[in-house]
This record gives C-alpha cells, structure tokens and sequence, in this order.
C-alpha cells in the first residue's frame, strides 16, 4: 500500500516532460505543472508559429505566457523529498539485454553493483546494502556482475563447486570429491587458485622482462635509425661540399683552358694579320711596278726605254715564303685532345666509383679506396655459399622435386601439387625457397640434352599464362644463363648475348648485391667466368631453374 501511495504521489509530482520530480515547477493557465526548464524549451520550439501550447491538454496561449515559480508546489515537492520520495532511476539504471539485473528487484529490474559468490545472485545497489551492513553478509564474496554465477553449481549435486580435482583438472564440488572424484588428488579452490596465482605471477613477470626486453631493442633500433639517419645525412651533406667543390674546380679549369685558348688565338691571329698586310703591300708594289713595265714596254722611243728601264726593273725584296706557316683547322686539336682525354679518365673514375656504396643488413660501408675486390679462387666462393632449396609452391606441375627438393626433373606425367596462386601455370620454372640478399654463391648441376635455364629473378614475376612476363630472361625481372651440352647463351629483357668458354655440366652463379653484381662460371677442375653483369638490384633476388625435356637439375650441396 505504501509502494502504491509512493508510486502515486511521484507520478503526481512529476514533470509531464521529462518525467522527473519538478524542479523549479511552474503552472499553466490551464493548469498543469512542469519544470520552468522544460516548458520554456517547449516554447522555445514554437515560437516561430507564435502560438504556444500546454504539451498536455494542447491549449493555445497567445500571446507567451510569463511564467513564475510556483512557491507552494515547490515546497510541497521539497518537502515530499524529506520523507524519502525520490526521482524514478533513469532509464539507463535498468538492465537492458546484455546487463546483469538484478535478481532481487520486482517488476522492471536494476542493473546489478555486484555479484555474491556465496549468495551465488546478483544485487543493485539498494538491495546489496545487506551484505555491507549486517555481519554475516560481509564476509560473502563479492565481485563485478556476473551472468555466470551458475556455473559455480555442480549439476550433478546441486551444490557450490568448492574444490578442484587436479586429477581431472575441473571444479567439483564436496560430494563429487567423495563420489566419483574419490581417490583422486583433490584442493579447495582457494587452494587451487593460490597456487595458479603464484604461477600467474610468474609469467606476467616473464611477460613484463619480455615486454622490457623488447621495448629496449625497439629503442636500440630507434637509436640506430636516428645514427643511420645522421650519418646519411651527414654523408649527403659532406658530399654535396665535396662535388660543389669538384665542380668549381671544374669551372675553373674550363675558365682556364677557355681563356688560354682565347689568349692563343689572339695572338696567332695578329702574326698571320701583320703578315697579311706585309703581303698584300707587297702586291699593290708589285701591280704598280707591273703597270709602269707594261707602259713602258709600248714606249716606241728607243733612247726613252733604256734609260727608264734600268730603274724600273730593280724589284723591292720579296717576304721570305718561309715564315708563312699554314696548318689549316689544326691550331688547337692538341687541346680538344687533352680535354677529351681528361674527359675520359674522370668517366672512368666515376664509372668505377660506382660501387663504393654498399649496403648490407646491418651497417653501411662506403669505400673511397674503390669496390671491394672479389672472390678469385672456387675456395674464396665458398665461403659465401648458401645452401638452398626449391619451393613446391613455385613449381611448374610438370616438375618432380627430389633430394630434399634440390634436384627438380621434368615428367611426362603432371604431379599432384595443390593449387597455389605462386606456381609457374605454363613454363616449366621453378624458384628457391631461399630470398638472395647480400654476398651468396651457389652451384647448379644439370643433366640431359634438352638443357636448362640458370636464373635469378625477382619474387614478383609473373607466374601465369604464356608471356614473356613469366619467363626467366624474358623481362627485366630476370636474368638467365641457357646451357646446354653445345654452348651458352644470356638473356636480359629478352636479348641474347652470346657466351663462350669451356662446356661442364656444373655452373657456379656469384651474387653481390649490394654492389649490383651476378656472375656465371663454368665449374670444372678450374672455375672460368662464363658471363658477368653489372647493374642496380632493387628487391632481394631468387634462384631459380627451368627445366627441358630429358632434363634435370639439382642445387649442389657445396662445402
């Protein structure tokens, strides 16, 4: 009777809007009661239609109305608060579907505060006031919510599962341990927990050194970033001064050579026109001399003619031919010589430097000595060499793998190899387990008349259909070393060089790539280099092998 007489005087004193007591109630002429708040946001809607309604009843105020406190509703409600009326709980303090309610509360029920592991039910927070204020009740165990609670009862007994058999390794409870768990090595649960916890302990602490541990070598390796970083930095910079430098040099030497060359040519210039103009008086002379002969050899006087002759005859000393030294085009080849010839040495120098960086997995070497020489004698190879295998994934289905996958054979028969999008669909090509990164040396022996490729190749080349795309030397992806029992050929982008030098049927390949290197030898009693190349790889590389018909090949194991 009181819950209902709670019930009704709550309703009554409630705002009609937001469903809570009044606060601050004020009453319409009409004659309900709401919050000041809340009918003023009410309005506050409607006051672009100018007409103002009670949310209720819907009668129409025009105009706004002026609203003031209702004094004695609001000590009415104050005073309904003292003898314990309270607001409803919001909605949010209801158990939804994925709460745990409470299991004392009637009707619509409380989410729950806490879970009792003794009580084995869940309480909100008014109903689990009992278990902090009456003795017995608190020394229960609580814990957070739980939906679970019931699996702490056996099934079979209908009993709190207590104990723990380390025999079955499950909780059973005290009958269980004298029934069908008798004789078996049985603890309480605390027991059993204290013990679990102590190892629980311990691997959190292995967990957090782990984490410790860890988190040391990812500041290692930031700090080694940062030192790469600033050392690369430092080594553009440096760099970038050091060929500023060089070109400036350069510039000067260009200056130089121009203005020498210019200087020259001035001077050359002005002997051959001082003796140009010596010539050409000497010409108009000798063409003024020519005339008055002329004119005197008309002259039909006789005694006239011989006594002008002698003094016209008499010629003034000619220019000696002898200086006159003509080398037509030639003045300054010596010096399109020279500069052509330092052009050369210094493309050689560049060209060799070429390879002076290189990079390696851990540090960065750079050589202003010039490259690093390479292995000479097959024991210098060896060290270096890498002992791999051939993927199943990549293999054509035509293929037989054998000897721990390092001997590969072409079949007439297909091979039962499952689908995987990495096997070469047409050509019969496989590639090495094994990424090649860094110095590795390796060697292939081969058998039969129909030959095989000797390839490296990035991982992503193609793999299906017949294009070039997906053969070995066909693109720029690849490299390959065709042998057969006749002769050798190399393919790059799909053109062929021609390979000479002695036929064996073992070919060591050679790769530093870092320095862009990749080398073919023929591997006998001697190791000759079959063909050598040098370019830029940009992704680590794999071995790898293509096979002909009455053909095999096999990774050697070298030592």
């Amino acid at each position: 009777m009181a819950q209902q007489e709670n019930k009704l005087d709550r309703e009554t004193f409630s705002c009609p809007i937001c469903l809570d007591l009044l606060k601050d109630p004020v009453t319409t002429s009409c004659g309900h009661s709401y919050c000041m708040n809340c009918i003023q946001n009410f309005w506050d809607g409607e006051d672009e239609k100018r007409i103002h309604s009670c949310p209720q009843c819907r009668q129409t105020f025009i105009p706004r109305p002026v609203l003031k406190k209702n004094t004695m509703l609001a000590a009415l409600v104050e005073e309904l608060k003292k003898t314990g009326l309270q607001a409803a709980p919001a909605d949010h303090c209801y158990a939804g579907p994925e709460d745990v309610a409470c299991d004392v509360c009637t009707g619509r029920k409380l989410k729950a505060l806490k879970s009792c592991l003794v009580c084995l039910a869940s309480y909100c927070e008014k109903h689990l006031q009992p278990h902090y204020d009456v003795a017995p009740l608190k020394k229960h165990k609580l814990v957070e919510p739980s939906k679970k609670l019931q699996e702490n009862i056996c099934s079979r007994h209908d009993e709190v599962m207590k104990m723990f058999c380390r025999t079955d390794q499950q909780c059973i409870c005290y009958l269980c341990s004298v029934d069908e768990h008798k004789g078996h090595d049985t603890v309480s649960a605390a027991a059993e927990r204290t013990e679990r916890q102590r190892e629980l302990e311990v691997s959190r602490q292995n967990i957090q050194q782990r984490i410790q541990d860890r988190e040391k070598d990812v500041k290692e390796l930031q700090q080694e970033v940062e030192a790469i970083n600033g050392s690369a930095d430092k080594a553009v910079e440096d760099s970038e001064k050091i060929f500023t430098e060089l070109i400036r040099l350069m510039e000067k030497r260009r200056s130089d050579v121009k203005q020498q060359v210019r200087s020259q040519q001035e001077t050359e210039v002005s002997r051959v026109k001082e003796l140009q103009e010596k010539l050409e008086q000497e010409i108009t002379e000798l063409k003024r001399k020519d005339a008055e002969l002329k004119k005197l050899s008309h002259t039909e006087d006789h005694n006239q003619f011989l006594h002008n002759y002698p003094s016209l005859s008499r010629l003034s000393q000619s220019t000696d031919s002898s200086s006159i030294n003509i080398r037509p085009l030639r003045y300054f080849e010596d010096v399109t010589a020279a500069v052509s010839e330092l052009r050369d040495k210094l493309q050689d120098v560049l060209r060799d430097q070429r390879t002076n960086i290189s990079l390696t997995d851990t540090e960065v070497h750079v050589s202003l000595s010039g490259p690093e020489p390479g292995p000479k004698t097959r024991a210098e190879f060896l060290k270096y060499s890498r002992e791999l295998t051939l993927d199943p994934n990549t293999a054509h289905t035509r293929l037989l793998l054998s000897e721990g996958n390092r001997k590969v054979t072409l079949m007439k028969q297909r091979q039962s190899y499952s689908s995987h999008p990495d096997r070469f669909t047409v050509h019969h090509q496989v590639l090495s387990r094994e990424s090649l990164t860094g110095r590795c040396y390796w060697e292939v022996e081969w058998r039969g008349g129909g030959g095989v490729y000797v390839a490296v190749t990035y991982k992503n080349i193609s793999r299906a259909g017949w294009s070039n795309e997906c053969v070995f030397g066909y693109n720029d992806k690849s490299w390959r070393l065709y042998c057969d029992t006749n002769s050798y050929d190399f393919y790059y982008n799909k053109v062929s060089t021609p390979v000479s030098g002695p036929q064996s049927s073992r070919v060591g390949v050679y790769l530093d790539h870092s320095a862009g290197i990749l080398s073919f030898y023929s591997v006998s009693e001697t190791m000759t280099l079959l063909h050598r190349v040098q370019t830029t790889f940009t992704q680590p590389l794999y071995a790898g092998l293509h096979i002909y018909y009455d053909s095999s090949a096999e990774l050697c194991e070298v030592k």
